[in-house]
């Protein structure tokens, strides 16, 4: 039995060398796109074009502006004489800010009451940099409403203070993107590598007209279900190392908890995808057909995983069916291990759904595809 099953390996590893650039794709495109990925959201937001109408063109207007500029947030800012200049670059795209400066903008910071006002316009069509400009905006005008405040008042600045709440940052102090976003990336490729192999199983031994020739040769069905699902564990889990090295070094993505725990429990999401991708390879007649299907069964699963919005913020319905989705379970396994350094004791709720997801999975998965290939 063992022997055959060597046969069968070796059998598709001699297809993956004679399509060795599906390999090379999925192995290198996954890290190629996870290392884009992660240099693109490691960077903060800066130097957004802005543009400014200035109808005062006094000493507090200019000390306005450069206070905008020195948050870092917006580029050097451009001086515009008219409003239809604001209105053509922002629909062109050429700007992600505005900011109008009312004519009796000086007289307003020296009066006694009333207050300063100045208009922002946002390019709301790109959302990102409109809520990083948004906030620089409103932490300026909040640092110039105090210091207005404390003016009016008369007091000393260090008299003058308020609420000020103890601010502490766990598991990612300095909030970076890349901490969240390159685990999340990690585990959407590592499925994608997995269900894509699978699938490609017996759909590529479909479409080439041989797997009548390999049923009828002296295998048994699980003997060739065995062959088949050992290569695309090792391209796999050689993919996952791969990506974990990469999102580490190149990142700074810590491993806070167990690197064992974390290896076993890939090899165990791993199998569960394995299986999934095994359905897919039986249902479908062509190796295209079976790339759509991965594509969508993918993008389903990544809908649910909590990368593009958060689970806890869906209706109850959606985050009941989000405890069906293994990828689900598998990223908060594998962010708990990386950036938390949970163990079991905090991370065995999420194993038991895996478990059990990969048990049904696996058991269906089997019968499905014996029954196919008898």
């Amino acid at each position: 039995m063992l022997r055959r099953i060597w046969s069968l390996v070796i059998k598709e590893f001699i297809h993956l060398r004679n399509d060795w650039w599906l390999p090379a794709f999925m192995l290198l495109g996954g890290a190629s796109e996870l290392l884009l990925v992660g240099w693109a959201t490691s960077r903060p937001i800066n130097n957004l074009p802005i543009m400014v109408l200035d109808h005062d063109r006094s000493q507090a207007s200019r000390e306005f502006v450069t206070a905008l500029e020195n948050t870092g947030t917006f580029s050097q800012p451009q001086y515009v004489s008219d409003m239809p200049t604001i209105d053509d670059a922002l629909v062109r795209g050429k700007i992600n800010a505005a900011v109008i400066i009312p004519p009796d903008f000086d007289e307003q910071m020296d009066s006694s009451n009333g207050t300063p006002t100045i208009a922002v316009i946002l390019n709301g069509s790109e959302s990102t940099p409109a809520i990083a400009a948004k906030r620089a905006v409103e932490g300026l005008a909040q640092d110039m409403g105090q210091r207005i405040m404390i003016r009016r008042l008369g007091l000393p600045a260090d008299e003058f203070a308020g609420f000020d709440p103890s601010l502490r940052v766990w598991f990612n102090e300095a909030l970076s993107e890349a901490l969240y976003t390159t685990p999340a990336e990690l585990g959407l490729m590592l499925e994608f590598t997995v269900l894509l192999f699978a699938a490609l199983a017996f759909s590529r031994e479909r479409e080439l007209g041989t797997l009548e020739q390999l049923l009828v040769m002296p295998f048994s069905s699980m003997e060739i279900i065995i062959g088949k699902s050992i290569p695309v564990i090792i391209v796999g889990f050689t993919d996952f190392l791969l990506m974990l090295s990469m999102v580490h070094f190149a990142f700074g993505v810590p491993v806070r908890g167990s690197l064992p725990l974390l290896v076993v429990l890939a090899f165990g999401y791993l199998m569960v995808e394995l299986g999934k991708g095994l359905v897919i390879s039986v249902v479908s007649r062509t190796q295209h057909q079976a790339f759509l299907l991965v594509m969508l069964v993918g993008m389903m699963d990544f809908m649910f995983t909590g990368y593009a919005a958060p689970v806890e913020g869906m209706p109850q319905v959606l985050q009941w069916f989000a405890n069906i989705i293994p990828a689900h379970h598998w990223l908060t396994i594998l962010r708990g291990i990386l950036l938390k350094g949970a163990g079991l004791d905090v991370l065995w709720p999420h194993l038991l759904w895996l478990a059990g997801l990969g048990l049904v999975i696996g058991t269906f998965s089997l019968r499905f595809v014996r029954r196919a290939l008898d």
